[in-house]
């Protein structure tokens, strides 16, 4: 390809020719994908784009949008940034093995693996231990590599064999053997402290006064931590701290930590999955601090989701996972950025 081309739009013949293998990758991905999920006894679902909130974390931004009543009103609605919240809704219904090939949304988010638009491929299933939704990641991304025919996935000078048994790592032993950091030292009954972990991090990492624990553990995590995992072979990174719950279940064992995981393949996450809180107050708990952080950082928040709270006391005991589809065919198809492997990049891109 020459320098011409390379600035040629993506709907440009020749750039099309170019991006076509990788197109056609992903159709046969999310075939073999979804002829897995129905084998398993999946319902796949589709559930809506536009929501009153688009979720509740600190760091994730939602384009909005304003609809517009029959009586002239105006209504703030957001794009999603993940299904979860109506996935749940379904589970409370009564559904007990679902999944989704959601269009979600992020702002802020532009990169070689990050597009403001993409595929998350979620799913759910009641009743079981979140070590099931483990080993469905690792079906599916092997069913990806097998129907492309690639033997390793590559990255960035980094390889992974999708078909290898994975490591097994907590987050714990991730940050000692990487970073030399006893991180559960630096968490007491699920509260972290923030100077304790400033302290052990020494100068591994730039921290500034106004970095939280979650700030200081991110940059541990994004420095030293993941450039590390699924080299050789994948990596499932679990049982993260319970400051970093989210929306998991923390464990009874040791409440220092979260039924959380993510999967990683030549230092790239694939997905993250938990064990699901179904606990409605301690989520609005977690919900209501992550926005006031939001709103120290950002000068925004967004408003909870009562129906989603509501629904928590009908859930039963579940697992769910979100996989970044996008990214997986990009490593199935031997893509070097995930908008080679969308139909219709954002203006601009590939």
């Amino acid at each position: 390809m020459n320098a011409g081309q390379e600035l040629s739009p993506w709907w440009t013949p020749g750039r099309h020719v170019d991006r076509k293998p990788f197109l056609q990758a992903r159709n046969a991905i999310t075939r073999a994908t979804r002829d897995w999920f129905g084998g398993e006894g999946f319902i796949e679902v589709e559930t809506g784009i536009l929501q009153k909130s688009p979720g509740n974390e600190t760091h994730l931004h939602a384009p909005s949008a304003d609809l517009t009543s029959a009586s002239g009103d105006k209504m703030r609605h957001y794009l999603r940034t993940s299904p979860e919240f109506a996935c749940k809704k379904l589970l409370a219904a009564g559904e007990t093995k679902i999944v989704e090939f959601a269009r979600v949304f992020r702002d802020r988010e532009r990169g070689p693996l990050h597009l403001p638009e993409f595929t998350m491929l979620e799913w759910y299933r009641a009743n079981e231990g979140y070590e099931a939704v483990m080993a469905d990641c690792i079906v599916v991304i092997a069913r990806a590599a097998q129907e492309t025919g690639i033997g390793m996935f590559s990255f960035r000078g980094k390889s992974a064999d999708p078909f290898a048994a994975p490591e097994l790592l907590t987050v714990a032993d991730a940050f000692s053997r990487f970073a030399s950091i006893n991180l559960l030292a630096t968490i007491s009954d699920g509260r972290a402290d923030r100077d304790a972990l400033a302290s052990a991090t020494g100068h591994r990492v730039r921290v500034t006064e106004d970095d939280t624990w979650s700030d200081i553990f991110s940059k541990v995590l994004v420095e030293h931590i993941e450039p590390n995992l699924g080299q050789g072979r994948l990596t499932i990174l679990y049982e993260y701290p319970a400051p970093e719950a989210a929306l998991a279940r923390t464990k009874l064992s040791d409440p220092r930590v979260a039924e959380r995981f993510e999967v990683y393949a030549c230092g790239v996450e694939l997905a993250n999955g938990f064990g699901e809180l179904i606990d409605a107050e301690e989520q609005r708990l977690r919900f209501t601090a992550a926005m006031d952080e939001k709103e120290r950082r950002y000068g925004e928040r967004y408003p909870l989701d009562e129906e989603f709270l509501a629904a928590m006391a009908q859930m039963p005991e579940a697992c769910g996972v979100a996989l970044g589809f996008d990214r997986l065919v990009m490593l199935a198809s031997g893509a070097t950025r995930v908008d080679q492997v969308v139909w219709t990049p954002p203006g601009g891109d590939a």
